[in-house]
């Protein structure tokens, strides 16, 4: 069997065996101690020793790829584009297209939400109080991209440092010149090729880390919490499958001439990949393999904007506050008007920048958001209960987003090989070492 649907595989059976065991446990909360002795045995040795172990495992095993792959390629892409000045003309797009998906994701949200109306029938009580992090200023959001120690960066995984400490080594690099540059940039694209080699060697381990973090997750979802939010539930899915779909597949085809469906037929095992880490960061390697081998993006654009996009797009995060926004307005018979709409979509745009190196920056940007509308931080204790399964969908939407806006930046520089983007054979596997 192949190792995509081996992963594939071995996330039905995670998604199976959680849902037996949480039946067994038959308790909805995960903080809540099973009772029998045979069910303290599932929940101590099983759910939170063996499988949490085995899921832990995998994750840091990708997160120790993150930043020797993101300031290795770069290094390479920016050593390439250093004496030139395409260097500034694909950073702004880039950029720019980052915001702009951001901000149709979140306006999308709030009109499908404005429209299914999912807490206006909703009479509920606060269970618990939540305690916003506190955001970072704007001048701490621009003084935290620069790094004073990039070795510090690199250790603490701050991605927004460590990306610029990587293009100024680059442009350095490729102003270098002579034998030194030369040697220099030998150097790194074989310690790019090594990189990769051992990301093809710790995949081997997805199957089984994949079926541990999901059997884990669903053995401790209980199905109360999301039939008592479905309606927000479906809403907030509904708007990330349009957009994911929909949104991305006409910007690709408008901005870029590409077919959609071969750029959705290669990124499936990705958003899979995504969906069962949910994290943006330890799907990085796969999503920057998939975009440079199958879509054929040129590696001087992917290695800038698929690790910028793992850091800053928000798209899923942004939809997932657009509609608890509403929500939250809805539950509390608060009115924001327009006005409150506007700036929640500017809010939010310009917070997936501002709040990238934080953790929990969804409910960070969250918080952020609902306090510049008026509405109360504490209604974030409302939806908490089933966040981890759609952040899980949101993850896999942002990848899918990072994919879209490398290969409409690559395609207006001419950096998209169309032969390999077009040749379906591409799509099969992550080569086995």
């Amino acid at each position: 069997m192949s190792l995509t649907n081996k992963i594939l595989l071995g996330m039905l059976l995670g998604v199976l065996v959680g849902v037996i065991f949480n039946l067994l446990l038959g308790v909805d909360d995960p903080q809540t101690v099973p009772t029998t002795s045979y069910g303290q045995w599932i929940q101590t040795v099983l759910i939170n020793g063996v499988l949490d172990t085995i899921g832990q495992i995998f994750v840091a095993s990708l997160k120790l790829l993150v930043v020797p792959l993101v300031f290795v390629s770069l290094v390479c892409g920016a050593a390439s584009l250093g004496g030139h000045n395409r260097m500034g003309a694909l950073a702004t797009k880039t950029l720019l297209l980052y915001l702009m998906t951001t901000a149709m994701a979140i306006a999308l949200a709030m009109g499908v939400a404005v429209f299914i109306q999912p807490g206006a029938a909703v009479d509920m009580a606060l269970s618990s109080t939540y305690t916003a992090p506190p955001a970072p200023s704007i001048k701490q959001t621009f003084l935290d991209i620069f790094p004073s120690n990039p070795v510090q960066a690199m250790a603490e995984g701050n991605m927004l440092q460590v990306i610029v400490f990587s293009i100024l080594f680059g442009i350095a690099i490729s102003r270098t010149g002579g034998e030194i540059g030369s040697n220099m940039k030998t150097f790194f694209e074989h310690l790019n090729e090594v990189v990769l080699k051992m990301m093809l060697l710790l995949m081997q381990l997805a199957p089984y880390g994949v079926f541990c973090l999901l059997a884990k997750l669903f053995a401790n979802i209980g199905f109360a919490a999301i039939t008592d939010l479905a309606k927000y539930f479906f809403t907030v899915l509904f708007v990330l499958l349009l957009h994911g779909f929909v949104v991305y597949g006409l910007l690709l085809k408008i901005l870029s001439g590409l077919s959609p469906i071969i750029f959705f037929k290669k990124m499936w095992k990705v958003a899979v990949f995504a969906f069962s880490t949910a994290s943006s960061n330890a799907t990085l390697p796969v999503t920057m393999r998939t975009v440079e081998h199958d879509l054929g993006v040129d590696n001087k654009v992917s290695s800038f904007s698929v690790p910028l996009g793992a850091t800053i797009n928000m798209d899923g995060t942004a939809i997932m506050q657009g509609v608890a926004t509403v929500f939250i307005a809805q539950v509390y018979n608060i009115d924001i008007g327009v006005s409150g709409y506007l700036m929640v979509i500017l809010t939010a745009t310009l917070a997936s920048i501002g709040t990238a190196g934080v953790p929990s920056v969804g409910l960070v940007m969250l918080a952020m958001v609902l306090q510049s509308v008026g509405l109360p931080v504490e209604g974030i204790a409302l939806i908490i209960g089933v966040d981890r399964l759609l952040d899980m969908v949101r993850t896999a939407v942002n990848v899918t987003g990072d994919a879209t806006v490398s290969v409409i930046v690559a395609k207006s520089e001419n950096m998209v090989d169309k032969t390999r983007y077009d040749d379906m054979k591409l799509n099969a596997e992550i080569d086995p070492v």
